[in-house]
């Protein structure tokens, strides 16, 4: 039996880790013929053409109003997960790439829409089929909003609005390149989604929220997946911050506005899941499907819970708080060097044209030049992805939901910034400085525990998101595996877009050695190491 003192979520990182010694074991040929589509069909529905809205010459009804809201719609779909380019193949074949970036540009997540019954859409549920931008309403039903409510435990933020985004995800379109360790990768892709559909509902007035605790398979049937092959990863609130009702109930449309004062945030986004710690002796090949099953929260387990985490959630500091005495400490050596990373927010347009534009130009950089990057960049980018408050007067949402950042650390390598000698830096978001805990130059270490990519190498800052994973999953059980790659993702997609809206070249890597992260950047080797953005000048 395996170490029974590992909850399975431990055993599994420990298992799908990368070392130079077992990666060739681990990687495989892949078979092309049994790719499987990224695209989900529907073949019976009523289909709503969502193309004509993406253009501002439409012929609107006669207020307008309605050809508004579809336009909005529209827009928010297609800037959440909405193809964004075509790349040629040597097949001839096209390849489309999304808003939202996914690894091997595989895209495992699929976008539902559940309506209580709107002046747009009738109840029921929709799938967003994301090669012809439409909505496909498959499935009629009054009672459907109900149905959703009581699997996510009657959650506050359903009970304000009448429109949710469903994520689901396909396993197999990411295991099969991955193998077990796609687990890691399909939370990550999903949390850049997150982070488009949140940045997104803010250009077009809407509030996100997020639920990641809900029965499993109470949405699963509710959605009718196959559970074999797919399953329901979140849950997105979508209120309608233009809607008359809820002006009228005192939320307010944008610039400004301080979202953290409705009535669906600081609600709880995150509940916890068994920890298992008896589980059979698992071969490759095993290990991501059984902890997508273990991970999943039983309908009766957490209804008490539920009460006694929002009684906690009352005594925590909200975001944007003094620093406490253990931010202060974290890393804070009297020797250590400090740079304070405040500086002048981004702007994004009057009408967060800039971002919108962003979101949709987004590319994973493929080559970085090695010229080094300034320091006011990289403050920027921190400050961008690590202190929205200061956004909120652009109308973007000054506290977005996560699961619980707290559990997430990072950790900058510097090779290549003006102004800021090399090393580790680790970066306290609270008290917006980062403190260098190692004074070395890393390019070779970068290159080699990156996997011999030249993007590790070339880098002029390297930014990494660990946790203490034992830590997270006494807090939160198994399920926390999730909640903090998804976390990370969307941590990382607000680094992916406030580097490309400076011109700065970035790129995600999923794929590392990495106990030799924490060798590298002098973390315990218990810290368990989520994702790596790598920061430079395109070439």
């Amino acid at each position: 039996m395996p170490d029974a003192q590992l909850s399975f979520a431990e055993y599994y990182h420990e298992r799908t880790k990368y070392a130079p010694e077992t990666l060739a074991s681990k990687s495989q040929g892949l078979d092309w013929s049994t790719q499987p589509s990224p695209y989900k069909d529907y073949k019976i529905g009523t289909v709503y053409d969502l193309k004509p809205y993406l253009t501002e010459d439409i012929q609107s009804d006669r207020d307008g109003l309605l050809a508004s809201r579809w336009r909005r719609l529209s827009r928010l779909l297609f800037c959440s997960y909405g193809l964004t380019a075509r790349v040629p193949t040597v097949t001839g074949e096209a390849f489309y790439l999304r808003a939202a970036p996914s690894a091997g540009g595989l895209y495992p997540a699929e976008i539902y829409v559940i309506s209580a019954g709107t002046p747009l859409l009738s109840a029921g549920i929709y799938n967003y089929q994301v090669r012809t931008h439409s909505l496909i309403h498959f499935w009629q039903d009054n009672n459907v909003w109900n149905g959703l409510q009581q699997a996510c435990f009657e959650h506050p933020a359903l009970q304000n609005t009448r429109l949710a985004i469903a994520i689901t995800s396909i396993f197999q379109r990411s295991a099969w390149r991955y193998q077990d360790r796609a687990y890691r990768r399909i939370f990550l892709d999903t949390g850049h989604l997150l982070g488009n559909i949140d940045l997104a509902s803010a250009i077009e007035d809407y509030q996100a929220s997020l639920i990641g605790g809900f029965a499993d398979d109470a949405v699963n049937e509710l959605l009718f997946l196959d559970k074999e092959v797919e399953g329901a990863i979140a849950i997105v609130p979508i209120l309608d911050l233009q809607d008359e009702e809820s002006i009228g109930r005192g939320q307010e449309s944008r610039a400004p506005m301080q979202r953290s004062t409705n009535l669906s945030k600081g609600l709880i986004t995150a509940l916890p899941s068994a920890t298992v710690t008896n589980y059979p002796k698992l071969p490759d090949g095993q290990l991501l499907e059984y902890l997508h099953q273990v991970t999943q929260i039983k309908e009766k387990l957490n209804i008490t819970k539920l009460a006694e985490l929002t009684r906690d959630l009352e005594t925590t500091p909200e975001t944007g708080d003094l620093p406490t005495a253990q931010d202060l400490d974290k890393y804070n050596f009297p020797f250590c060097t400090k740079v304070s990373t405040v500086t002048e927010s981004i702007h994004w347009g009057d009408d967060l044209e800039l971002l919108e534009n962003t979101i949709l130009q987004r590319r994973s950089t493929r080559e970085y030049s090695g010229t080094k990057l300034e320091l006011a960049e990289l403050k920027a980018i921190l400050d961008f992805t690590y202190q929205p408050q200061h956004y909120s007067d652009q109308g973007i949402d000054g506290s977005p939901d996560y699961f619980d950042l707290s559990l997430i650390e990072t950790f900058v390598a510097v090779t290549g910034v003006v102004g800021l000698e090399e090393g580790c830096y680790y970066y306290a978001p609270k008290s917006q400085e980062l403190r260098q805990i190692r004074f070395k130059n890393f390019r070779d270490e970068l290159h080699y525990l990156c996997l011999g990519q030249e993007l590790g190498r070339d880098a002029g800052a390297v930014i990494f998101h660990t946790a203490d994973l034992k830590k997270a999953v006494a807090k939160y059980g198994d399920r926390v595996y999730r909640y903090l790659h998804m976390d990370a993702g969307h941590l990382g997609q607000r680094i992916n877009l406030a580097a490309i809206g400076l011109g700065v070249g970035v790129s995600g890597i999923a794929g590392f050695f990495d106990d030799l992260v924490n060798e590298v950047l002098g973390i315990p080797s218990d810290e368990a190491v989520l994702y790596i953005t790598t920061l430079g000048r395109p070439r």
